[in-house]
């Protein structure tokens, strides 16, 4: 009778939902595209979850419908969102489904996401913040948690890997033929896609960190042993598009998290350590070289000394301290570092500057408790990935090639993206939260279906893996 109680109970609850969801929607979004998703809900709840949210992120995050603009006015990242959403309502919040679990790594970035919303209502500019946290990072926190949970099969990693590497390269490729059509190019040759629209990918810096994620993914398919043939071609020509997209930005932060993602996978490969970094050294040279950073109208060769580049940093950086301490429990609020510029800045140039640091970004809109914080989770999910990989390739008998190539392009996109986050920013954007969700969805696969080990502090080594 209790029994029978609950599940009615549970039916008036679903009921309810279904028929407010409609209404609270309209209201919060009076868009036709709206009335659109509501018709595609039940086909999204149909569909696998994971499909939903996966797509959702890759339009998120690779901006897709900028990318190619013939897609703007099918408002696809809006109708995947409120997809994403009830699939995720439907099938963690309502039915239980799927489960909803716990871990430290989830506890450290829940304390920054609530340092981050406190920080909001504090913020030098309410306004901006609360704008950019309903534009992004609500969606953000919510998809983090999503692909955590919803990541949980070897078709999901599967298809995550793939499909990473898959819109990366779909990137690229346009940024290539603006590159060579002189499209939308900065400084006379840094390569951008969307700039005429505002695009996020309108910044060189910006657009060589979107191509640093699905460059760590394409690496793993190629070097990841049993992959099969087509899936290692599909690999080497998206790391061959990818890595010339990266050269085209000219953006040196991208040049260092590409030496860091590739210097992970040499480094467990190569037996020689000073082989490794000789050949490192060699190439991180050539990688300049082929760059042409001596060719840009900033921080070129025609500057003198710290050249202009290199000093708008140090200045946006001294910038973002003073930010800190005058609000260091707090910060100046999310996406208020560039609003704030002239205030804290004492070499005012006529124009406010991004802080071109994810460090120092942290510091000055979140505050000093927020990057402890942020460093903090940073560390955990380093030793967690490290962790993983170690125990799957000591049980690579038992494990499918699509985990071990997850696992092996967590861990080298996490490293590139700490290498370039000094010239990068992007502690609240996309990659870091993809890359976070992944390395735990990783780790809860490796806790429930292998036997435990002891964690080293060194990047595993596997010489099974020939590439």
């Amino acid at each position: 009778m209790i029994l029978h109680t609950q599940y009615r109970s549970t039916q008036i609850l679903m009921t309810l939902f279904l028929c407010l969801l409609p209404g609270i929607l309209w209201t919060l979004n009076p868009h036709p595209a709206v009335a659109i998703a509501i018709g595609l809900f039940p086909i999204a709840v149909l569909l696998t979850p994971f499909l939903t949210v996966l797509l959702f992120v890759m339009f998120s995050f690779f901006r897709i419908h900028e990318v190619f603009p013939q897609l703007y006015d099918l408002k696809l990242p809006l109708l995947l969102s409120m997809a994403s959403l009830g699939a995720v309502i439907w099938h963690i919040g309502l039915t239980k489904k799927i489960n909803a679990w716990w871990c430290p790594e989830l506890t450290a970035i829940s304390v920054f996401f609530g340092l981050t919303i406190i920080g909001i209502p504090m913020a030098s500019n309410v306004a901006v913040a609360i704008e950019y946290f309903e534009d992004v990072y609500w969606k953000i926190i919510v998809m983090t948690f999503a692909i955590a949970w919803l990541t949980r099969t070897t078709q999901d990693f599967a298809l995550a890997a793939r499909l990473i590497t898959f819109f990366g390269m779909l990137v690229a490729l346009v940024a290539i033929f603006n590159k060579i059509n002189g499209i939308g190019l900065v400084e006379e040759t840094r390569v951008t896609i969307g700039r005429a629209i505002g695009s996020v990918l309108g910044d060189p810096n910006d657009l060589a960190l979107v191509l640093l994620l699905p460059v760590a993914f394409a690496t793993s398919l190629i070097m990841t042993d049993s992959m099969g043939r087509f899936t290692k071609l599909f690999g080497l020509f998206s790391v061959l598009v990818l890595f010339s997209a990266v050269i085209a930005t000219q953006s040196r932060g991208g040049l260092l998290g590409i030496i860091a993602i590739f210097g992970v996978y040499g480094y467990r490969r190569i037996p020689s350590k000073a082989l490794f970094f000789s050949l490192a050294g060699i190439a991180a040279i050539t990688l300049f070289v082929l760059a042409d950073i001596s060719g840009r109208a900033s921080g070129g060769s025609t500057e003198t000394g710290i050249d202009a580049s290199a000093m708008g940093r140090l200045y946006a950086w001294e910038a973002a301290y003073s930010m800190a301490l005058h609000n260091p429990f707090s910060g100046v609020g999310i996406n208020n570092f560039h609003g704030n510029y002239f205030f804290h800045s004492p070499h005012w140039d006529g124009q406010n500057h991004a802080v071109h640091s994810t460090w120092f970004g942290v510091l000055a809109e979140i505050g000093f408790p927020g990057l402890i914080v942020f460093i903090t989770a940073i560390v955990m999910l380093v030793k967690t990935s490290l962790h993983s990989l170690q125990r799957i390739e000591q049980n690579l008998n038992q494990v499918d090639p699509a985990i071990h190539a997850t696992a092996q392009a967590v861990l080298a996109g996490l490293l590139g993206t700490v290498v370039s986050a000094t010239f990068l920013t992007q502690g609240l954007t996309w990659p870091i939260y993809i890359l976070a969700a992944l390395v735990i969805a990783v780790a809860r696969w490796v806790n429930s279906h292998l036997p435990p080990t002891l964690a080293t502090n060194t990047l595993p080594h596997n010489r099974n893996d020939t590439g």
